[in-house]
This record gives structure tokens, sequence and C-alpha cells, in this order.
């Protein structure tokens, strides 16, 4: 069956979910330069992106208590799995970025800690930090 993308702006840049099924979700993110995404987890969300263009600074964790936040170069063609409970933020600091993210259905499942745009959800701050498979 063919569809039409969806396009949904958002103040980093936009996303298009161009699959949407019962058990997965297909996207293309573009982040504009010196844009970034929240600081955030999701509970029971699992996504894989792949970069197809531009340089990704993806900061990762901590994943345990005491730990730092990892940063990660990610280039074109640079997979990374985000299982879970794992906190994350794609930031575009060099220039745009265009990557593909592929994840299970529960797109509204967002844990926002820190957002640059005012976005945070008091009603879903953690209690306590989640734990994640590194």
């Amino acid at each position: 069956m063919r569809k039409t993308p969806q396009i949904i702006e958002k103040p980093w840049g936009h996303e298009k979910i161009w699959a949407a099924a019962n058990r997965y979700v297909g996207k293309i993110l573009f982040i504009k330069k010196g844009h970034r995404l929240s600081r955030q987890y999701h509970q029971v969300k699992e996504e894989t992106i792949m970069v197809m263009s531009g340089k990704l600074m993806l900061e990762a964790g901590p994943y345990n208590r005491g730990e730092d936040i990892e940063r990660h170069v990610l280039e074109v063609g640079d997979v990374f799995h985000v299982a879970p409970g794992t906190i994350h933020r794609f930031c575009a600091e060099e220039g745009d970025v265009r990557l593909v993210e592929v994840s299970t259905c529960e797109i509204t499942d967002v844990v926002r800690l820190e957002d640059d745009y005012r976005r945070i959800d008091p009603n879903k701050m953690p209690t306590r930090p989640p734990q994640s498979d590194k």
C-alpha cells in the first residue's frame, strides 16, 4: 500500500515518518546545525539509528550512577543502538545532520531530562535514574 510520509516540524529541525506499522516505525530526522534534541530516555521504546549525512555528536549515559556521559562522533554509515532506559541526546554541532531511525512503535515514550526548548513535562520526570544495558 502506498503512503505519503508524515512530516513533523520540531524546534531542532523535523522528522519524517515514512513507516508506521503495528510493530515498528521508520523515521528520517533532520537536525539543523547548532541544534540538539532533548537529553532523554525511553522506558519501552527501542531504536537504532544510522547517519545518512553530516556528523552526529551522540551523547549516551551515564549508564550507572557516578559515571560520565560518553560522547560518540557518528559519521555517514555509522550505526548506534539505543536500548530502553539508555539516556541519550543527538547533536548537530558542526553542520546539518540527517539520520534514519527504526524503532518499536512507542513513539510517545519520551522522558526528557534536559531540553533547550523548554519541553520538559514535570509529570514524566523519573523518580529514579533508569538502568540500561550498555
